[in-house]
C-alpha cells in the first residue's frame, strides 16, 4: 500500500560477534585463560550469525515433545526436539563447554570455559542447562573413583552423541541432575525417594522426581533415602545389558521460559542406581555438583544482561524521537549507562569467580573466597537479571514487547538462574552458613575487597558497613538479604575499582554506595561519563 512506507525502524544487529566485550576480554587474560581468546572470539562471531540466532529462535518456538509410548504401545519414555537443538548442543560439546577444565591441564581451564559459555549464551540458554549439568557432574562423580574412571572421558569428550544406548557404548556423554521432589523443593532431606541396596553392588531407586531437566541425558545424578540416610546415585538411561533403566517420564513441565530445554517430572519405577559416595552423605556429595551449577547460574544471568544492553543499545543508536536518536537523549543515556554498569559488574565478577575455581584445589584462601564470594554473588546477581531484562526492554518501548524482537524470550528467561539451585533466601541463607560455619571464609572475603581500598572513598566506607553488618547477630537470617546484598555489591565494586574502565568503577560506586541513586535503572548521579560508559556497549556497526 501506498501508505506503508517503512522508516525510522532499526536494522537487524545480526551479524554481529557477541565477544566484544572488554569486559569479558580483560577479565580472560586476567585470570591467566588469554590463550583461549581466539576461541572465545570465533564463539563469540558464530553465536552473533543470522543463521546461529535463527538456530536459538526456532528451538524455542517448537519446544521439546514428550512421546511416552510408540505407535504400538510399547513405553519409550523419549523427548523429541527440534533439530536446531542438536546442532546448538553440538557446537557446545566441541567447545568443551561441558567438559573442557577436567582434561585441560592449562592455568586459567576453568576461567577459559565461563568465557566461552558467556559468550555462546547468546544463542540460546535452554541447551546451557544440560551442558552446565555435564560440566558439573565429573566433580561429584570423583567420589566414586570406579565410575569417575569409566565415565569421565566420554563426559568431556567434544563428540556429541545423542542417541538411546549404553553410556559405555557411546562417543560422548551428557550428564542430568535430580534432586527435588514435590514435597520439597529446596529442602531435598524432605525427599521420600527410596534406595534398596542389592546383592550385586547396585540399589533400587522408587520414587518421583519434581523437576528432572534434560532428560535425555544420558545419565543422572540424583538423591535417595539409603539405609544409612539420604545419599546420592548414579542413575543410567540404558543399562550394561541393553535394556532401559525404569525411567518414566510423567510429563514435561509447561514453563514460563527456557522453552527450548525439556524439563520432567520422572518416576523411578524400581531403576537401577550407582551409589556416588557414601551412604548419608548425599547432600555433601552433590553439593559438588551444585556448586558448579551455581557458578552457570551466574554466567547465565551475566551473559543475559550483556545481551540486553547491547540490543538496547543497537536500537537506540539507530531509532529516532522527538527529533534525536534515542541515544543521544540524556535520560535513555543514563539508562543504558546504568544497565553496562551492571553488566560490566556481573561479567567482572564472574571471571573472578571462574579464576578462583582454577585456584581453589591448590589454594585455601582462594578456596575460601570462592566458597562466599559464589554464595553471594549467585543470590545477587541472578536476583539483578530479571530487573535489567525488564529495563533493556523497554528501551525498545512497544517494539520490545514484540516477540520477534528476542527481548520477550530474554525476559522470560531471566528469573531462572535466581530459581534454579537455590532461590533467593536459599542462596542468602547459604552464605551466612558459609560464613558461620567456616570462619576463614570472611577472613577470604575482607582480604579480597581491602585491595582496593584507598582508591574510592564511597566503596571504602561500604567495606567498613559490611564489618559492622557482621559483628551485630541481631535477627541475622531476617537481616540476610540486607546484608548479603550489600556483600555482593562491594566485592563488584572491587573488582570494578581494581580492574574496570575509570567511568563505571566511579558511576558503580557513587550511585550502589553513594546514596545518590534511585530504585529504577536510569537513576545515575549527575557528573557519571555516560557517553564513554555507553559506548562498552555498541558494537561494531
Amino acid at each position: 500500500m501506498p501508505t506503508h512506507e517503512v522508516f525510522n525502524q532499526v536494522p537487524p544487529i545480526t551479524p554481529f560477534d557477541f565477544s566484544q566485550n572488554p569486559a569479558l576480554l580483560e577479565g580472560l587474560h586476567r585470570e591467566g585463560a588469554g590463550w583461549a581468546e581466539a576461541e572465545v572470539r570465533d564463539l563469540g562471531a558464530l553465536a552473533g550469525s543470522a543463521q546461529v540466532q535463527e538456530w536459538g529462535r526456532l528451538a524455542n518456538e517448537y519446544p521439546p515433545v514428550l512421546r511416552t509410548h510408540d505407535r504400538y504401545g510399547h513405553r519409550v519414555d523419549e523427548v523429541e526436539f527440534h533439530p536446531y537443538w542438536h546442532s546448538l548442543m553440538d557446537v557446545a560439546v566441541r567447545h568443551g563447554l561441558h567438559g573442557s577444565p577436567w582434561t585441560d591441564e592449562r592455568a586459567g581451564a576453568h576461567a577459559a570455559r565461563a568465557a566461552k559459555f558467556y559468550t555462546w549464551g547468546v544463542a540460546d540458554a535452554g541447551h546451557m542447562c544440560p551442558i552446565s549439568m555435564t560440566y558439573a557432574a565429573v566433580p561429584a562423580l570423583r567420589h566414586n573413583p570406579e565410575l569417575a574412571a569409566r565415565y569421565e572421558p566420554l563426559l568431556a569428550s567434544r563428540t556429541y552423541d545423542f542417541g538411546l544406548r549404553e553410556p559405555s557404548a557411546k562417543a560422548g556423554l551428557i550428564a542430568g541432575m535430580s534432586m527435588t521432589e514435590k514435597q520439597g523443593g529446596s529442602d531435598v532431606r524432605a525427599n521420600t525417594t527410596t534406595a534398596t541396596p542389592q546383592s550385586d553392588g547396585t540399589y533400587r531407586i522408587v520414587g518421583h522426581k519434581w523437576f528432572t531437566s534434560a532428560p535425555m541425558s544420558d545419565m543422572f545424578l540424583t538423591l535417595a533415602q539409603a539405609p544409612g540416610g539420604l545419599s546420592c546415585f548414579l542413575l543410567p538411561r540404558v543399562l550394561p545389558d541393553g535394556t532401559r533403566n525404569p525411567l518414566r517420564l510423567q510429563r514435561l513441565k509447561d514453563k514460563l521460559g527456557n522453552k527450548s530445554n525439556a524439563s520432567s517430572e520422572i518416576e523411578y519405577d524400581n531403576a537401577v542406581g550407582r551409589l556416588v559416595g557414601d551412604e548419608g552423605a548425599g547432600v555433601k556429595t552433590i553439593i559438588e555438583m551444585v556448586n558448579m551449577t551455581r557458578l552457570d547460574c551466574v554466567i547465565g544471568s551475566a551473559t543475559g544482561m550483556r545481551t540486553g544492553v547491547v540490543f538496547a543499545a543497537h536500537h537506540a543508536r539507530h531509532r529516532e524521537a522527538f527529533g534525536a536518536k534515542l541515544i543521544d537523549q540524556p535520560a535513555m543515556r543514563n539508562v543504558l549507562a546504568d544497565l553496562v554498569i551492571e553488566s560490566d559488574a556481573a561479567t567482572t565478577v564472574m571471571m573472578r569467580l571462574a579464576g578462583a575455581t582454577d585456584r581453589a584445589a591448590d589454594d585455601p584462601a582462594e578456596a575460601a573466597l570462592r566458597r562466599i564470594a559464589l554464595a553471594v554473588t549467585k543470590y545477587w546477581v541472578c536476583k539483578r537479571a530479571p530487573a535489567h531484562a525488564a529495563e533493556a526492554l523497554e528501551c525498545f518501548g512497544g517494539n520490545g514487547y514484540v516477540e520477534e524482537s528476542g527481548m520477550p524470550r530474554l525476559y522470560r528467561e531471566a528469573p531462572l538462574m535466581s530459581i534454579w539451585e537455590g532461590s533467593g533466601n536459599v542462596a542468602a541463607l547459604d552464605a551466612l552458613r558459609a560464613m558461620g560455619r567456616q570462619p576463614e571464609t570472611v577472613e577470604a572475603y575482607f582480604n579480597e575487597v581491602s585491595l582496593a581500598r584507598g582508591a574510592n572513598h564511597h566503596l571504602d566506607d561500604a567495606i567498613d558497613r559490611i564489618g559492622k553488618e557482621l559483628t551485630d547477630l541481631t535477627e541475622i537470617e531476617y537481616r540476610a538479604r540486607r546484608v548479603v546484598e550489600l556483600m555482593a555489591l562491594v566485592l563488584q565494586g572491587a573488582q570494578l575499582v581494581r580492574h574496570g574502565h575509570v567511568a563505571v568503577a566511579d558511576a558503580f560506586c557513587a550511585s550502589r554506595f553513594g546514596g545518590d541513586w534511585g530504585i529504577a535503572f536510569g537513576t545515575l548521579p549527575l557528573g557519571v561519563d555516560t557517553e564513554a560508559i555507553v559506548a562498552r556497549a555498541l558494537l561494531p556497526s
